[in-house]
Parts: structure tokens; C-alpha cells; sequence
């Protein structure tokens, strides 16, 4: 008989300090959201130069762009059963090599083909690092900082990539515009190894296959490298989420991945969580690609289009950092909701502004840019604690992969509207609408959330 101590992995660290392993995979996730910054806006930075090499036109670009955000979201959707089913770690891992290679494989492309097939492979790669360290650090974070830990460390895209643009000024005024793509490709196969020293599988994932000895034996390590002398050759390792509300089911079935979204218990969460994503990243694309150029087409001069678009990305960083800590304060379904609705409201007021005080213009971009781009993380944030562990990563990878798609249209949409002449205040006149329907569709997932808790708590009087 089996008398060892009961150690629930999806508890175990909540009521301790953050220690300083667990300040190592933070610390992991923001240098690999940084390299991933720097890769995915590489090709921004290095277009001028491309296009004096290359002796092409602007408009020959959009094909390798959009080919881009394709791979990142076919890349996040195809890595999420994987990351369920491998291992965290290793398609981590397998995700910042393979798109190091690729960046430096583009850097050697001959034409325009060739640059944008080899961006759409680097492309998967991508797309499959963000969602599943983001499930990893959500998975080590104790509950009350969950939110927090696992939005902070998307700062870490917006710090690459600004970081990205001052190395890039620097690289192709020494080297040409293909030692971006060089650079792009090192830091990766660098970071490489550093995580395969350093980054550790995640305990839950491993806790499903403990039956195994192999998987039970670095179980036991892990466990005892965060609390040492927990966990021996004895312990009873059990994951609580099986057993509460939503996630209730057998612990020794599988989830059938993909398929698993769509169950009764999941299926409305699942589809009011890419809406809302696909909505996010919508507005954040159509504000980052265009915002420059509308303020300048509205009278404003070259200088202070600029300045407006670096307050947009400023409070984006902002609004990365900050959300997750609100989610974890306030409530996760509240905070997005109400995000949304400022950034509606901020939208609004903005499509009044215009000719307005400087100081203004620039407080209300950076209020937008808070808003819409720390909403994002805070979705990843509730998708990790909406799916249990057997398809958290799918979950997460999913909606990850629809919003980009949302990000194809926003960027399309912007070229839409400045094609039929929209002027700056009838995008932000429209902007509000589907904002207001990001935030409808969290606060119809919350309120089933709570009717279903209710139905369950019934049914089990």
C-alpha cells in the first residue's frame, strides 16, 4: 500500500514565495518573446534597404509580409497539440531553433518568391514559440500572480523589437540589410542553448505521464529543485484541476486535443476567447501598421505622426505589464471587459481631436495603445486558466493562431480604408464597434462561466 505524501503539481507552489527558479523561466520567457520581437518586425526594418537593393516597389513587399503573419498563425495552431503532447520544453525548444535557422536561411534569398516562402517558414516557427511559453510560465506561476507572470513577459516582444530597430540601423549601415536576417538567425541558435540548460519541462505536463518511470523520476527532480525534499520515490502526485467545476473528468482520460475545445464544457469559452483575440489583434495591427500615416494625411507633420506612433507602442508595453497584474487584483473576465470599453471610449474621444493640442493626441494614443495591445496577453491569460493541462497548450495555441488572423485583416483593413479615402475620423468613429463587441463577447464567456459553475454546484446537491 502506497502511503506517500499527496502533492497536488497544480497547487504546490501557490501558497510560496517566488523563488528563484521561478524568476528563471520569467526571466527565459522574456529574452525568447524578445528574440521573437526582433524577428517577427525584422522585415520592417529592413525594407527600405531591400528595396533600393532590389530596385522593386513598395506595394512588391505586402506578399512576403503577409506570408509572415500566415506562418505565424499556422504555426501557433499546429504547435499546440504538439506542445500537449511532447512536452512544453521540447517544441519550445524545436521553435527558437527552427526559426533561427529559417531568418538565417532568408538572408541568403534571391527574389521576392524565395524571401517569401522562407519568411512563411520562419514564420511557423514564430508563431510556435509565443503561446507555448507563455503556457509555461503560467503553469509555474503561483495562482495569485498567474495572470501577472504570464503578461509580463510579452514586454518582452515590444522591448525586441524596439531594441531591434536601433541594432538594425546599425547592421545595414555596416553590413547590408541580410545581417539582420543573420543577426535574427544567431540570437535564437544562442538562445537554443541556453534553454536546453536551463529551461525545465512543466510539472503538470509531466505528472500526466508519471506511470511512466522515466517521466516520474524527473518529476520527483523538478518538484524537489522548487521545494526541495517534497516529493520521493513514494509521493502520490495528482493534478486538482481534474476535479473542479468545468474541468471535471476522468484523471486517467486523454483529451482528444483539438477536438477537445469544441466539448460542451469549452465550446462557448472557446469561441468568445478568439473573437475577442481576433478583435485584439485586429485593432492592433490596423493601429500599428496605419496610425502614422492617418495622423500625417489628417495635417500633422512627419515628426509628430512619429512621435504618435511611439506613444501607441510605448503604452503597449504599458498595457502588457499592467494588465495581468489587474487580472490577478480585480478578476480576469472584469478587467478585459473593461479594458475593452476604455479602449472604445479612447477611440471615440480620438476621432475628436483632430486639430487638437499635441499633448492630448499623444495622452489618448498612449491610453489606446495601453488598452489594445495589454489586451491581448490578458486573453493568453485567461485561455491558459480556462484549459486544464492536457490541452492547455492547444487551447492557448489556438487563440493565439486566430488572432492572427485577425491581425492579416487589420492590416488589410487599413489598406481598405485608405484606398476609399477614410478619413482619421471615421476610423476612429468605427474602431469602437468591434471593440465594444471584444468586450460583449468576455462578458457573455463570464456570465456562462457563472451559470455553469451554478448548474454544476446543483447538481452536485
Amino acid at each position: 500500500m502506497n502511503d506517500g505524501k499527496r502533492i497536488d503539481v497544480s497547487t504546490f507552489l501557490d501558497d510560496r514565495k517566488i523563488g528563484f527558479r521561478q524568476w528563471l523561466i520569467l526571466i527565459l520567457g522574456f529574452i525568447t518573446l524578445s528574440v521573437d520581437g526582433f524577428d517577427v518586425t525584422s522585415m520592417g526594418f529592413i525594407a527600405p534597404a531591400l528595396i533600393d537593393d532590389w530596385q522593386i516597389a513598395r506595394h512588391q513587399l505586402g506578399p512576403i509580409m503577409i506570408s509572415s503573419l500566415f506562418g505565424l498563425s499556422f504555426g501557433s495552431m499546429i504547435s499546440g497539440p504538439l506542445s500537449d503532447h511532447f512536452g512544453r520544453k521540447k517544441i519550445i525548444i524545436c521553435s527558437v531553433a527552427f526559426f533561427g535557422l529559417s531568418s538565417m536561411a532568408s538572408a541568403f534569398s534571391w527574389d521576392i518568391t524565395s524571401l517569401t516562402v522562407l519568411r512563411f517558414i520562419t514564420g511557423l516557427g514564430l508563431g510556435a514559440a509565443m503561446p507555448n511559453i507563455t503556457t509555461l510560465v503560467a503553469e509555474y506561476a503561483p495562482k495569485r500572480y498567474r495572470s501577472h507572470m504570464a503578461t509580463a513577459i510579452h514586454c518582452g516582444f515590444n522591448t525586441g523589437a524596439a531594441l531591434g530597430g536601433l541594432a538594425s540601423m546599425e547592421l545595414i549601415t555596416l553590413f547590408g540589410w541580410r545581417s539582420v536576417l543573420i543577426a535574427g538567425g544567431v540570437l535564437p541558435i544562442v538562445l537554443t542553448l541556453v534553454l536546453l540548460l536551463w529551461l525545465p519541462e512543466s510539472v503538470r505536463f509531466l505528472a500526466q505521464w508519471e506511470k511512466k518511470t522515466s517521466y516520474r523520476q524527473k518529476l520527483i527532480r523538478l518538484i524537489n529543485q522548487f521545494v526541495p525534499g517534497l516529493a520521493d520515490d513514494n509521493s502520490v502526485f495528482v493534478n486538482a484541476e481534474l476535479y473542479r467545476g468545468r474541468h471535471q473528468q476522468d484523471p486517467s482520460s486523454k483529451e482528444d486535443t483539438i477536438l477537445s475545445l469544441f466539448k460542451q464544457r469549452y465550446r462557448f469559452g472557446t469561441l468568445m476567447i478568439w473573437t475577442t483575440l481576433f478583435i485584439g489583434l485586429f485593432s492592433v495591427y490596423l493601429l500599428s501598421s496605419w496610425l502614422p500615416l492617418m495622423v500625417k494625411d489628417a495635417g500633422l507633420n512627419l515628426t509628430q505622426s512619429i512621435l504618435i506612433g511611439a506613444m501607441f507602442q510605448v503604452g503597449g508595453i504599458a498595457g502588457n505589464f499592467c494588465i495581468g497584474l489587474e487580472m490577478d487584483r480585480w478578476g480576469h473576465h472584469k478587467i478585459i471587459v473593461i479594458t475593452l470599453c476604455v479602449a472604445a471610449a479612447s477611440a471615440l474621444m480620438m476621432s475628436l481631436q483632430l486639430p487638437a493640442m499635441m499633448w492630448l493626441i499623444c495622452t489618448l494614443v498612449w491610453l489606446l495603445g495601453f488598452c489594445v495591445n495589454g489586451v491581448n496577453p490578458g486573453c493568453y491569460a485567461l485561455a491558459a486558466e480556462f484549459y486544464p493541462t492536457c490541452v492547455r497548450a492547444t487551447g492557448v495555441c489556438w487563440a493565439m493562431g486566430i488572432g492572427r488572423f485577425g491581425a492579416i485583416a487589420g492590416a488589410c483593413a487599413g489598406t481598405i480604408m485608405l484606398a476609399h479615402n477614410w478619413s482619421f475620423t471615421q476610423v476612429f468613429l468605427a474602431l469602437p464597434i468591434p471593440l465594444l463587441i471584444g468586450a460583449l463577447a468576455i462578458y457573455a464567456k463570464d456570465n456562462h462561466r457563472v451559470m455553469a459553475g451554478s448548474a454544476i454546484h446543483h447538481n452536485g446537491d
